[in-house]
């Protein structure tokens, strides 16, 4: 059996999260609809490798929405796995120093990596709470993808006023995080992590 490994980092860099600051109609309220708290997740547990397909569990962190324009048009928060130009929408071999061995930082060409949709977001016994109106709506009840190739809705807040002023989740379990590690998962250097680029988006409408 090999020794326990950190598996990943699932930490949304300031380029994977997109916050919208939209514009205020005539006669409607003073502010935007913005993250009050970003969603920033954490690191996953260790891993032992023992040939043996697991599940890796932690507790989502907590995240706010702030939504002072008074349109009550509401909105709605969608995460993808986003990919590009030093980014990866699947857990891959990552470097996170200069130089690991052979490998310079960054994401290691042609390295092992995990298959999509192997991270899952479930938000049973978690809710919004602080706002005005109705609550918005964690739609994760039976599971969300978030390392998936399209956008997958979170939550929202529905038309006429629900989700205005400041709502922050809280509630979490600890299996709220459960990342599907398979059979065929490689131990990296020590220096190495598994890691994925997560793209957080708050629109209006919900």
């Amino acid at each position: 059996m090999s020794p326990a490994r950190k598996l990943t980092r699932l930490a949304v860099p300031a380029v994977g999260l997109t916050l919208v600051f939209l514009a205020v109609p005539s006669g409607a309220g003073a502010g935007p609809l913005i993250f009050a708290t970003a969603p920033a997740l954490p690191t996953l547990t260790s891993v032992t490798i023992n040939g043996k397909s697991q599940t890796v569990n932690t507790t989502m962190t907590n995240f706010a929405v702030s939504d002072t324009r008074g349109t009550k048009s509401g909105w709605n928060i969608t995460v993808a796995g986003q990919s590009g130009a030093g980014k990866s929408a699947v857990f891959a071999e990552y470097c996170g120093k200069a130089k690991c061995g052979a490998n310079p930082e960054g994401y290691v060409a042609l390295g092992h990596a995990l298959a999509a949709s192997s991270l899952k977001l479930t938000s049973t016994g978690a809710k919004f709470s602080g706002g005005t109106g109705a609550a918005p709506t964690l739609q994760c009840a039976a599971g969300c993808i978030l390392d998936s190739a399209a956008p997958v809705k979170v939550a929202s807040a529905a038309l006429g006023g629900a989700g205005e002023s400041t709502w922050t989740t809280s509630g979490f379990s600890a299996t709220s995080l459960a990342l599907s590690v398979p059979t065929t998962l490689r131990v990296l250097a020590s220096e190495e992590v598994y890691r994925v680029n997560l793209l957080w988006t708050l629109a209006t409408g919900p």
